[in-house]
């Protein structure tokens, strides 16, 4: 076990749940968040774990951004997609000179961050387990689900085996990965379809299960399949999302094998409702659209691939974000027409 200390930077859903179970087998962890109450609860009672996984009390470290107090050689990043130039701001002076971050974050935000401290101090990093913030020094780990690491070059390094050997003490099956890029669009593929459920108040699984919306799930996944296509990734697939089965014509019935594994997947979950959801009705604060969808519209001009389903999608969350429409499935039904 390294003596070296891990900074967590993000203390929510995923960086909570890392940094509990990091702390708890034995390594020194400093959880960072910007939400006082929440480090003022973790530093007064620990951080509580809840839901069917696993529950247990740790007892952590935490701190404010403006208190963190000296450099680090292992970083987390476990801050929403739109704030990670903010943090980034904030933790580089962190950072050690033989120090690295490690994206555990929804996105392409590895780019974001190899653009501000250089693409060999950045360690790509895709999770899927579900895990919710509840309340101050509380965190729900909904379910178990792929985790996967790896360099943004490829390469298999010793430092990708001991981050490879620390999330394994959260998911015992996570793996090492010469597709980093394979796997985080491949969540791209899949988080266009959470967004799409969020735009409803079902859970993700009745959401994805309505007949009715099939051809927008299809329309999402296809799109954002051109997109990689585009780019010269090769995506991978877990959890039921099959990207393979989104790059042919539409409607196939691969794609909705695909969207019925995925419906299993969620039915089988404490965390019912997405991160996306829970941000647009339960915490009324902006989700993460502009910095995961977005930038596909973005991609897409670029490459010449058309991407109405992902634009109206981006409008339709800016839509709620805005208060100019309800989460309903007449929402979700405007979809229809660009799904076509």
């Amino acid at each position: 076990m390294s003596a070296d200390p891990i900074l967590i930077w993000g203390a929510g859903a995923i960086g909570g749940v890392l940094g509990a179970y990091f702390q708890r087998a034995g390594h020194d962890v400093l959880l960072v968040d910007v939400a006082a109450d929440h480090v003022e609860a973790m530093n007064w009672d620990g951080l509580l774990i809840e839901g069917p996984v696993e529950a247990f009390r740790q007892s952590v470290r935490a701190a404010l951004p403006a208190d963190v107090e000296g450099r680090f050689r292992r970083v987390i990043l476990a801050v929403k997609a739109h704030h990670t130039p903010n943090a980034l701001g904030m933790l580089v002076p962190h950072l050690a000179d033989d120090g690295f971050v490690v994206s555990a974050q929804n996105g392409l935000n590895e780019s974001v961050i190899a653009d501000t401290i250089g693409a060999s101090r950045t360690m790509g990093c895709f999770v899927n387990f579900g895990a919710d913030w509840q309340a101050p020094g509380r965190i729900l780990y909904g379910n178990r689900a792929a985790v996967a690491l790896g360099e943004l070059d490829g390469r298999m390094t010793e430092r990708l085996a001991e981050m490879h050997a620390l999330f394994r003490l959260v998911e015992p099956d996570a793996v090492m990965t010469d597709n980093i890029w394979g796997y985080l669009w491949g969540k791209l593929g899949y988080g266009a379809l959470l967004f799409a459920t969020a735009l409803t108040n079902d859970s993700m699984a009745d959401a994805l299960a309505r007949e009715r919306y099939f051809p927008v799930y299809d329309a999402l996944g296809r799109e954002v399949m051109s997109l990689a296509r585009a780019q010269n990734i090769q995506p991978l697939g877990f959890n039921g999302f099959d990207p393979a089965a989104f790059s042919n014509g539409p409607g196939s019935e691969a794609a909705r094998r695909s969207v019925a594994a995925m419906t299993e997947h969620n039915r089988h979950t404490a965390k019912t409702h997405s991160g996306i959801w829970r941000d647009l009705a339960v915490r009324k604060r902006r989700t993460e659209v502009d910095a995961q969808v977005l930038p596909l519209t973005a991609i897409g001009a670029e490459h010449g691939v058309a991407t109405p389903a992902l634009s109206r999608l981006v409008a339709l969350v800016h839509d709620l974000e805005a208060g100019r429409r309800e989460q309903s499935l007449e929402t979700l039904d405007e979809m229809l027409s660009a799904c076509a």
